[in-house]
């Protein structure tokens, strides 16, 4: 490989880690460095380069922005209407007793497909909290369940910012990416549960005595109990976790999610959001996107065995194209939260103030997905993306291994899953054709290597370990071991899908 390409790739990430690190700087701004550091030391006109850097982030920005933006609104309004508080519940209910880890996981993977992890985990964890509170143990096992569980679908299912972001960076189709997600996440459960099963009985008696009394109402550490060894470095409180690197929005104080919906008129029932009405709109814009995808899929397999060389697709394949596009079928999700979740008393205020905090969450993660396409689009614009793949396909490795491994060093780096996945894409873009990938395997090894030791420089860390009570090693040896355990067990998943796909 061209050793000045080669210098140009690795500087140009190593510019990511270190102003996400090492600076004031937000991963926007390290990205666009990125892009520039790339082109100059590859020999890209100055002129050029810029033009680069805007078609690219433009190109991202125009398949994805807005998708987005109403994926993030969405999951503001389950946020705070408490729908996704009752989801919770509806999973509890149904997985029944003796499998509250398995409900707790379930429930967790379901409301973190558009609900941040961070906000999402405050909201739940009060649920996780009760359980074991009326168990008077397990509480270690629960949490570790459902934040592993959000961990998968905040990885791997599209609306999540992270996946879209993939997905408009490497021109994947958003409904196979969403069902090949969905898949991977309910195959990668099993191991959420038994890790938690297996560690969290070992890491009771390292809960805080603090955490241990709001839980099960008493101070005092279990005899023989050890004291979790290490110190970790000073983190936020567990009321006030650090903002994500990635741009997602930090939690908040745990409450009442009705509480956000002011006081009931008088007469008026308590509002509390039926199961079944908390689940459409997050399933109805699911289920359209899905549609569109079989439904084209269909088509064009109907008319190639008919020897048609033209694509023309049918009258219904049309319609499920428009209603199945992702802006139009966020759209509906988003009409359908506000108008099925929220109580009749809700002023037009307060939801449009719940769509300003939405958008102002999703507005860094956009412009972060952004400036992703435009790092990408100046590594194909310099022939380092050619020179890569050149390299590259002489090694003895399976091709779905480099995004998979670009994103999860890039993941150890500097903490962020969001700009992991993102970095992984833009440099892997280039390299499609060489590696002989499919797109669709490509985002999901993005995705899915993302998701390695979540630790110390990540922000879901302290959210979940601190609401947990454990430190130092204890914190590692669950949190940190447990989303390596999904790591790892996505692996062989990626290993086959990549024979099929």
């Amino acid at each position: 490989m061209d050793l000045q390409l080669l210098a140009a790739l690795v500087l140009g990430i190593a510019t990511i880690v270190v102003v996400v690190l090492r600076t004031r700087l937000d991963a926007f701004i390290a990205l666009l460095l990125a892009a520039l550091v790339t082109g100059f030391v590859a020999g890209a006109p100055a002129a050029e380069l810029v033009d680069h850097i805007a078609a690219g982030f433009g190109d991202t920005m125009r398949s994805i922005g807005i998708v987005i933006g109403l994926g993030v609104g969405i999951g503001k309004l389950l946020e705070v209407s408490g729908a996704a508080d009752a989801l919770a519940r509806t999973f509890v209910r149904a997985f029944g007793k003796g499998r509250e880890a398995w409900a707790m996981a379930g429930s967790g993977a379901v409301v973190s497909v558009p609900v941040f992890c961070d906000s999402g985990y405050v909201i739940m964890n009060p649920l996780a909290r009760s359980i074991a509170r009326r168990k008077g143990t397990g509480y270690v096992t629960l949490a570790l369940a459902l934040g592993c569980g959000m961990t998968l679908t905040h990885h791997l299912v599209p609306p999540t910012p992270g996946p879209l972001g993939v997905a408009g960076i490497l021109g994947v189709d958003l409904g196979g990416l969403l069902v090949a997600g969905l898949v991977y996440s309910v195959l990668l459960l099993p191991i959420v549960v038994m890790y938690a099963r297996w560690m969290g009985p070992r890491l009771e008696a390292h809960v805080s005595p603090e955490v241990r009394a709001e839980v099960y109402g008493e101070v005092a550490v279990p005899a023989g109990a050890v004291p979790a060894g290490g110190n970790a470095p000073a983190a936020p409180a567990a009321d006030t976790p650090a903002p994500d690197p990635a741009g997602g929005p930090a939690g908040s104080p745990a409450r009442s999610p009705a509480a956000a919906l002011g006081e009931p008129p008088e007469g008026a029932r308590p509002h509390r959001v039926p199961a079944f009405l908390a689940f459409l709109p997050l399933l109805v814009p699911l289920l359209l996107i899905v549609a569109n995808t079989a439904a084209t899929a269909i088509d064009q397999d109907r008319q190639g065995a008919l020897g048609g060389d033209d694509y023309e697709p049918s009258r219904v394949a049309e319609v499920l194209s428009f209603v199945g596009d992702p802006i139009v079928a966020l759209l509906v999700g988003i009409v359908l939260a506000v108008y099925l979740l929220l109580p009749r008393w809700t002023p037009r205020r307060a939801v449009s103030g719940w769509l300003a905090e939405a958008a102002s969450s999703a507005g860094l993660i956009i412009l972060i997905t952004g400036a992703g396409g435009a790092f990408g689009a100046v590594l194909r614009a310099t022939g380092v993306g050619d020179e890569l793949a050149e390299a590259i396909s002489s090694w003895n490795l399976p091709a779905v291994l480099v995004p998979f491994l670009i994103a999860s060093l890039v993941r150890v780096a500097q903490g962020s899953g969001t700009v992991a996945m993102i970095t992984a894409a833009s440099v892997t873009a280039p390299l499609l054709d060489g590696l002989g990938l499919s797109a669709l395997m490509a985002g999901l090894a993005c995705c899915a290597g993302s998701m390695v030791l979540s630790y110390f420089n990540d922000s879901y860390f302290w959210v979940v370990t601190r609401f947990t009570g454990l430190d130092g090693t204890a914190a590692i040896r669950g949190w940190s071991g447990i989303t390596t355990a999904v790591w790892l067990g996505s692996l062989p998943l990626l290993l086959v899908g990549s024979l099929f796909l």
